[in-house]
């Protein structure tokens, strides 16, 4: 990156936020840390062995599913260096050109993972708008595709950040307000004017994470349209129970990720920085340790292997 030949990024260093009060606990709260990370990996590299090895698993739900917990898996290792090294080394400085790479993969990973919230979304409204052509219109062909431009996107829109950044003046030591670097926050610490990185920060805000969240939105009102349509109480409740999985996980990616939004424009002088960091840990921390827990809970073919794994002689 163009950033890491930028001499001005080299002249200051940005300190990582510990838990308030707990700085001298490190013992302590490295556990729950790292239980974080242990579960985050063994839930989503479970998921993505499960649907490898059965064929039958071979559909677009599913290989949409793996993409999640790829997603999910990326996004756990750009905060775990950081994270790391605060709560079990106890090492909270941070050079620029590191905290500017980290935030690229943070805001990269988590763009995937909405833009994969919507395939995923739109892969339920057509299994229930167009049942009969579903095989047709999402063929493996087009997953790949759809895949491939989730990483284009997402990489290609983040890809200036860390440059912007580097032109930009800071202090030569800076307090960040949370474990690891993310863009709204590294912003807030300029020394310089940050009217062009605000600008093209909120434009790509809005035209992934933004644009993603109402297309999901009207994907499930064409979903409920479809469903409530349905004559049968029993096929209607089957089509509404192919959906929980997949809204839950929106739920779990996108509350967080909106009081985060409206505490960093208005609210964050008003609240504890403990509020700040908890609704930041949530958005960033608990979708890939959750979501593998609600998918192999609420869907049956995930949840018949697991338990598989463990009684091999029973399905």
């Amino acid at each position: 990156m163009a950033v890491l030949n930028n001499s001005n990024a080299g002249s200051f260093t940005f300190i990582l936020m510990d838990l308030p009060g707990l700085e001298a606990a490190h013992c302590w709260t490295a556990i729950p840390v790292c239980s974080v990370y242990v579960l985050s990996l063994l839930g989503n590299v479970t998921i993505m062995c499960i649907v490898k090895s059965v064929p039958s698993l071979h559909t677009p739900m599913y290989l949409f599913l793996s993409m999640l917990s790829m997603a999910d898996l990326g996004l756990s290792a750009s905060t775990l260096p950081s994270m790391a090294a605060v709560f079990l080394l106890g090492q909270r400085k941070v050079g620029a050109a590191t905290c500017f790479m980290q935030l690229f993969f943070i805001h990269t990973f988590s763009v995937i993972e909405s833009a994969v919230l919507l395939a995923m979304a739109f892969d339920r409204c057509v299994a229930i708008r167009e049942p009969l052509r579903y095989a047709t219109i999402l063929t493996t062909k087009r997953i790949g595709a759809i895949g491939l431009a989730i990483v284009t996107r997402s990489a290609a829109l983040h890809l200036p950040l860390p440059v912007l950044l580097g032109r930009l003046q800071f202090q030569p030591v800076n307090v960040l307000s949370h474990s690891y670097c993310v863009h709204p926050d590294v912003l807030r610490l300029a020394s310089s004017s940050t009217l062009v990185n605000s600008g093209f920060g909120l434009f790509v805000m809005l035209s992934t994470l933004g644009l993603d969240a109402v297309l999901i939105l009207l994907s499930y009102v064409l979903i409920l349209r479809t469903v409530l349509s349905i004559a049968s109480n029993t096929e209607r409740l089957k089509a509404f129970n192919t959906c929980i999985s997949h809204f839950c996980a929106v739920l779990l990616f996108y509350t967080p990720l909106v009081s985060l939004s409206m505490i960093h424009r208005f609210g964050k002088k008003k609240l504890p920085a403990q509020v700040y960091m908890l609704l930041s840990y949530l958005h960033f921390l608990v979708p890939p340790v959750l979501n593998p827990i609600v998918y192999s809970v609420k869907t049956k073919e995930i949840r018949v292997r697991i338990r598989k794994m463990f009684h091999p002689g029973k399905l």
